[in-house]
């Protein structure tokens, strides 16, 4: 039934990997199962017969799509099934968008579509590698035009040492978290998340990720030999050389003054007429394809950028080419949030905000991973003003999730853990202007407001990107590109990083891919960069994280109970934890581990209730001085609660400095009073005294003196 049914095995980094094509989904142009261990991939791509009217890019879309039963979990949604991907799906759609998409035909405007459907998952075979190396195939085989193939590992730094395609246990000890493809030659995409590493075991962890690379690009060509069908033809969509001529004898000087500044709406400006006035003289050349015009101003603005910088090392804003725009930082901008910096960069300006909540508050995750829940947060928004646009908000798209999560991966190396730093943190980056490279603004805008909230971070992080212009052997990289060059360029190298060393890095690219030594440059001139915006841009105006947190901030206890404590302090039905919090006006979250988080914006109830709980789990202390609420009433005392379920017995004679007639001259129910313990007897019953504790409280007012 299935005779052109096939399996081609091999092994990526020592583990067993097959392909499968001609048994399923035998109506796309190409379908692969991929099985990397126990993870199995789905992969079909798919393209129409003729080009999409009226669009002047190539729609590629590529999905992946996370399915919860490939790990054995039902959906925790109300509807029980998938429904919008998860930011780990979107980041893992890109991951594969970033490396194919520069490989197919600039000019062909047919819809192509890459579908991968993770159908099950073992943990120590990522499935967004599988995926990966079966796009690669799937589109290798199919009739689709394509310049590749391409494939990608998984690099670790493991105690010192470099994995490739590390396990699971590995990856949760490793310094390092890089994704490298590339074809036999060059390096298509680089995606990294790193505790500070140096240079050269970055170049070094991507050198050796390429040499597992080569095997697998070998392994798909000779399958491509084999199977592989012949590629259809298609429309080309190429601006006419003649009618580019002409366009560029006639407006060529007009468009270079136009470019000639370093201000956005000015540029915009000044090239709206001279966009007209081409219009006017050459729509009658193009007939209904006016819009092949837009098309040609575009190559034209290209054509005269690239020139610049390639032969005469110039700018459009002047610049040299390892000079960054002006540069400013601010904290404390908002007077009631937790901690607030701005990050400008010329045109480019990123306000971000930080949040400090319970721990209680920690993102819960519901994917195909390990990770159920997340306390370090960082969401970025680019809204239409900041280019000066003006569209309808209709939340987060895949690249404000992509440059969120790159400036999440960038910090998260320097947050203080939970046990240090007993808070869910949220960071907020809100693009206020963009000309390019919002994302590194936003790693260091967060940097800022990270301290100004007091977040003892590890050490601060700055980001910067690199740009390239190509042009056959000739090559040449520039520092801190903005809207134009990134437009224009063939690479936008975002590099996030401390003094010390690389904690994230996302590479974009418009060309085929990069050689060894354009990256080993692209560091060199990132990290003499970063250490220029820390040193004189953003440790000037706040030196170190501020040591109070701000007063609108919950303040945070925490403490270890024994796990069998942790009954008592809950109560039956939760009676004990709920009073404690409604009485000192608290939150108090208890982990399975005895871990227990006490927050409060009162300061006194933070104490008390910590002092509560002290109180349940260990037995009051002979001497120590207590805050507690009198309970009942007697001729011969009164009852105080020192915490639930402990009570002791304050008596007549050691209610007051004086004598006391009737314990109701000096104590009602419900009181709240200062007392010490004097014993606890062998039956465990409690003996208070009050006048003690006032005693002791004089003396230490006297001692303070």
């Amino acid at each position: 039934m299935f005779e052109n049914y096939k399996v081609f095995e091999t092994e990526l980094a020592g583990k067993k990997i097959s392909f499968e094509t001609g048994k399923m989904c035998c109506l796309s142009n190409a379908s692969v199962l991929v099985r990397y261990g126990e993870t199995v991939v789905m992969v079909n791509v798919t393209a129409s017969k003729s080009p999409r009217e009226g669009i002047d890019f190539f729609p590629l879309s590529v999905d992946f799509e996370e399915k919860l039963y490939s790990v054995g979990k039902i959906p925790g949604s109300f509807i029980k099934r998938e429904s919008r991907p998860s930011e780990k799906a979107i980041l893992s759609s890109r991951l594969v968008d970033r490396p194919i998409r520069p490989l197919f035909p600039k000019d062909m405007r047919n819809d192509c579509s890459v579908v991968m459907t993770v159908l099950s998952v073992d943990p120590d075979c990522l499935p967004e590698i599988a995926g990966m190396i079966g796009t690669s195939l799937a589109l290798s085989i199919s009739d689709i035009p394509w310049n590749g193939p391409i494939a990608g590992v998984n690099v670790g730094l493991v105690d010192g040492e470099i994995v490739v395609c590390p396990d699971a246990q590995q990856r949760e000890k490793s310094d390092l978290n890089l994704t490298v493809a590339a074809n036999e030659d060059v390096i298509c995409m680089i995606e990294a998340g790193a505790n500070e590493v140096s240079n050269e075991v970055m170049l070094d962890a991507i050198i050796k990720g390429h040499q597992e690379i080569k095997k697998m690009v070998r392994f798909i060509k000779d399958i491509q030999a084999q199977i592989g069908k012949p590629k259809f033809t298609f429309e080309s969509m190429e601006v006419p050389q003649e009618l580019f001529n002409a366009v560029e004898e006639f407006a060529a000087e007009d468009v270079k003054a136009a470019l000639d500044t370093d201000n956005k709406l000015v540029r915009d400006e000044r090239l709206a007429p001279i966009v007209d006035k081409i219009h006017e003289k050459f729509d009658e050349q193009v007939e209904d394809n006016t819009a092949v015009l837009d098309e040609v101003v575009y190559k034209l603005q290209k054509k005269i950028v690239r020139r610049w910088l390639l032969d005469e090392q110039k700018r459009v804003d002047g610049r040299g080419m390892d000079e960054m725009r002006p540069l400013a930082s601010e904290v404390g901008l908002l007077p009631h949030v937790h901690g607030s910096g701005m990050f400008t960069r010329g045109q480019t300006q990123v306000l971000t905000i930080a949040t400090l909540g319970t721990v209680s508050e920690a993102q819960k995750l519901d994917g195909i991973d390990n990770q159920v829940e997340k306390r370090y947060i960082h969401h970025y928004n680019f809204p239409s003003y900041s280019v000066g646009e003006t569209r309808p908000s209709r939340g987060p798209g895949r690249r404000e999730i992509g440059h969120g999560a790159l400036a999440e991966r960038a910090l998260e190396p320097v947050i203080p853990s939970v046990e240090e730093f007993p808070y869910t943190i949220r960071l907020v980056s809100e693009v206020l202007s963009s000309n390019g490279s919002t994302s590194q603004a936003s790693i260091c805008g967060s940097t800022l407001a990270l301290m100004d909230a007091g977040v003892p971070i590890k050490a601060p992080v700055a980001g910067i990107s690199c740009g390239l212009i190509t042009e056959g052997d000739r090559w040449m990289t520039m520092v801190d590109i903005q809207g134009l060059e990134d437009f224009f360029g063939d690479m936008d190298f975002k590099v996030g990083g401390t003094e010390k060393g690389i904690t994230a890095i996302q590479m974009d690219l418009k060309i085929v891919g990069l050689t060894y030594d354009i990256i080993k440059e692209a560091f060199e001139k990132t990290y003499k960069a970063r250490m220029h915006i820390l040193n004189e841009v953003m440790l000037p105006v706040i030196p170190q994280p501020r040591e109070e947190l701000s007063q609108y901030a919950p303040k945070m206890k925490s403490m270890k109970i024994h796990p069998d404590k942790i009954r008592d302090v809950i109560g039956s039905g939760g009676k004990v934890i709920q009073k404690i919090c409604a009485d000192c006006n608290v939150k108090i979250d208890i982990d399975d581990d005895g871990k227990v988080f006490v927050s409060s914006v009162d300061a006194e109830g933070l104490r008390r209730a910590v002092s509560i709980i002290d109180t349940i789990v260990n037995d009051p202390e002979v001497g120590a001085i207590y805050k507690g609420k009198v309970t009942r009433l007697m001729n011969f005392g009164a009852f105080v609660e020192l915490a639930p379920g402990k009570e002791g017995l304050v008596h007549i004679s050691k209610l007051d400095m004086g004598r006391v007639e009737k314990v109701e001259d000096v104590v009602a129910v419900g009181d709240e009073v200062i007392v010490k313990v004097t014993e606890i007897d062998q039956q465990g019953r409690i003996n208070l005294s009050r006048r003690d504790a006032l005693i002791a409280m004089e003396a230490k007012k006297g001692a303070s003196k």
